[in-house]
């Protein structure tokens, strides 16, 4: 009878123990996955602060040449300084409009062909292009750490520790219109 008991009692604790040490491990896995979030975060940031680096330098290299086109370059100006949000989707939205007002710098440009020609200007276009290349793959990085995030965090057994411990799905780097979609256009064939 206490034979049976002890067994019992082992068993108990051996079923509790296996489900400690998988809690634990689907813990520390959610952990991992949204620190990757974050990291693919982090590389967006980085790729976006170069581009507006970038831009300021462009913007001075345009007005050297088109001074008299001062709105499109404060407009460009503005955008640059406005973008501070930690939203992927707001971010995505702004993203979209800074992407667009690079594309009319580039459409004044067109009316300067001394300024095509700059040597600056030409580096500064093909600088942008690699950048933007750059942030395209860390959007698509980003969007793949959230993408294992949710799924972890939205199926069982991994739900179950995700909801009691706080952890909310992330929201994907979307843009909201086909327009937005496309990376400025910096061909000057």
């Amino acid at each position: 009878m206490v034979n049976a008991i002890v067994i019992i009692l082992v068993i108990i604790l051996g079923i509790i123990a296996i489900a400690l040490v998988g809690a634990i491990l689907v813990y520390n896995g959610l952990v991992t996955k949204r620190n990757l979030v974050s990291e693919g975060w982090s590389g967006i940031e980085v790729q976006l602060r170069r581009r507006f680096n970038l831009v300021e330098n462009l913007v001075t290299t345009v007005k050297g040449y088109a001074s008299h086109e001062t709105d499109v370059l404060e407009k460009v100006t503005n955008l640059r300084t406005a973008i501070h949000s930690d939203d992927p989707a707001a971010r995505g939205a702004a993203e979209a409009q800074v992407s667009g007002a690079l594309a009319n710098i580039f459409a004044v440009a067109e009316g300067y062909p001394e300024l095509k020609a700059d040597t600056n200007f030409l580096q500064l276009q093909t600088e942008l292009s690699d950048i933007e290349d750059h942030i395209q793959k860390a959007r698509r990085y980003y969007n793949g750490s959230v993408r294992d995030f949710n799924i972890a965090c939205e199926t069982f057994p991994s739900v179950l520790i995700a909801q009691s411990m706080g952890f909310n799905p992330a929201t994907f780097f979307e843009l909201e219109s086909d327009a937005e979609r496309q990376a400025p256009k910096v061909d000057f064939s």
